[in-house]
């Protein structure tokens, strides 16, 4: 992989060994609309400093992995007029060759947060084992990057439209250690709970800090950790509303595979939701940016 191009702020805070929170470019670029999405990047910037530690969005401009934005980098990926692909860890190589602008699933962010010496991670949901998949094979990227990159990973859980118990069960087959915060349950993106538990539950940024340094120390391989944080309760969709959303999504996403489904999805979501959607999103990657910050202070002290 090439050599990621750094901030001097993200730089001088890896080399004095202060806390860094990797953020993905992609729910900026195609997750949130444009204007609310360059809000919503300012915000989840100031929640990680506010809790201490330092942001560093990723991104690929003009063929180079960018780590840590400043203003006018951020501004360029949520216009809508720039058309950034998105990007997972496979298409890195031709955005790079091509000299591309993308934005950063889960596992390209991931991937190059763990190559620029980041190991914490914020986003807003985890992507996963799609319904259907025994015929389709439709498996997102980001489990076996979790798989095989070293990084802590704080989401909400995965969307409801995806199949939650095969999920979970890839996840213990690559041997992803699962941590639920503050519940048994593991979190369904909109809705605290998803009817699945989690294997093991965190009550403190220390107590999943010191899973974390726990699993990195003592335990061979090189997988990742998820750290599931439900939704804020004051937040969280209406389970009436939720529920008539998704089974109109599954409707109308039963003929699209990849990468293009969450798009397909949120779109919908955000729609016909009367904005309900886009507040729910907003306020757990929120909460998980800031939780993400409080973890890697935690690892640094």
């Amino acid at each position: 992989m090439s050599t990621p191009s750094i901030t001097p702020e993200v730089r001088t805070a890896l080399a004095g060994n202060r806390p860094v929170v990797a953020l993905e470019s992609t729910i900026l670029s195609h997750g949130l609309p444009p204007g609310r999405n360059r809000e919503v990047a300012a915000r989840i910037e100031a929640v990680v400093r506010e809790a201490g530690a330092v942001p560093a969005t990723i991104a690929v401009l003009g063929g180079v992995a960018r780590v840590g934005l400043t203003d006018a980098e951020l501004d360029h990926v949520c216009d809508p007029a720039n058309d950034l692909v998105k990007l997972s860890r496979r298409d890195l190589g031709a955005a790079f060759a091509l000299g591309r602008d993308g934005a950063t699933t889960v596992a390209a962010t991931a991937a190059l947060a763990h190559a620029a010496g980041i190991d914490v991670f914020a986003t807003g949901g985890l992507g996963g084992v799609h319904r259907g998949a025994r015929e389709t094979w439709d498996v997102s990227a980001d489990l076996d990057v979790l798989a095989s990159t070293p990084v802590l990973v704080v989401c909400s859980g995965v969307k409801s439209i995806l199949d939650i118990g095969a999920t979970l069960e890839l996840l213990e087959t690559r041997s992803v250690p699962v941590l639920g915060y503050g519940t048994d349950e593991f979190p369904a993106f909109y809705r605290r709970e998803s009817g699945h538990r989690v294997p093991w539950r965190v009550d403190t940024p220390a107590e999943a800090a010191a899973v974390v340094a726990a699993h990195r120390a003592s335990v061979p391989g090189a997988s990742g950790v998820l750290l599931a944080n439900p939704i804020p309760s004051g937040s969280e969709m209406a389970a009436e509303l939720h529920d008539r959303l998704l089974a109109e999504g599954l409707e109308l996403t039963r003929d699209v595979h990849g990468k293009d489904v969450t798009p397909a999805l949120l779109e919908h979501f955000h729609g016909a939701s009367g904005g309900a959607s886009l507040d729910a999103n907003e306020a757990l990657v929120l909460a998980n940016a800031a939780l993400a910050a409080q973890v890697a202070v935690e690892l640094r002290g």
